[in-house]
């Protein structure tokens, strides 16, 4: 076969075979193709990874709710994990859907060291969940809002 590689070269003086590139490094994958590069150029909406837009949808949502309740949420954390902890029993601060939890409430602790309170969002789940983006959006914004009210207090639709 002309301009194929293969695994191995005969050295007919050699009883055994020789692997070629042996002794020296190459820059190429192991197909010979070289460096895998970019398949879309940044620019391209279509170069954003799942986790990215996901967290687009999160910082919309937030960045609203922060434009109407600045007081209320300055001290607020939002925060995004792929899948939620590995636990048995989840507390009653975690919004689940059948056993699965999407979202969860960490209230502030005072002390010594104070922690603000956090809203930690499950992105696995929830796109699971979603039809298409659209579906995606509205699920993340009715989770947030839920979240919120469960913090502040009051009941989600005066939120909306």
């Amino acid at each position: 076969m002309v301009g194929a590689e293969c695994d191995y070269i005969l050295d007919v003086s050699s009883p055994e075979p020789r692997r070629p590139g042996a002794g020296r490094r190459t820059h190429r994958d192991r197909h010979g193709r070289g460096l895998r590069g970019r398949l879309v150029p940044a620019t391209v909406p279509l170069a954003r990874t799942k986790a990215e837009i996901f967290d687009d949808l999160v910082l919309d949502t937030v960045e609203s709710l922060e434009r109407r309740f600045a007081k209320e949420l300055a001290g607020v954390e939002f925060a995004v994990e792929d899948v939620p902890p590995d636990l048995n029993v989840y507390d009653s601060d975690v919004l689940e859907d059948g056993e699965v939890p999407l979202a969860r409430l960490l209230p502030a602790r005072p002390g010594r060291q104070e922690v603000p309170p956090r809203i930690v969002l499950y992105r696995r789940p929830l796109e699971f969940r979603a039809m298409d983006r659209d579906d995606l959006a509205d699920l993340v914004h009715d989770v947030i809002i839920e979240q919120v009210a469960n913090l502040l207090g009051v009941d989600p639709d005066e939120l909306t």
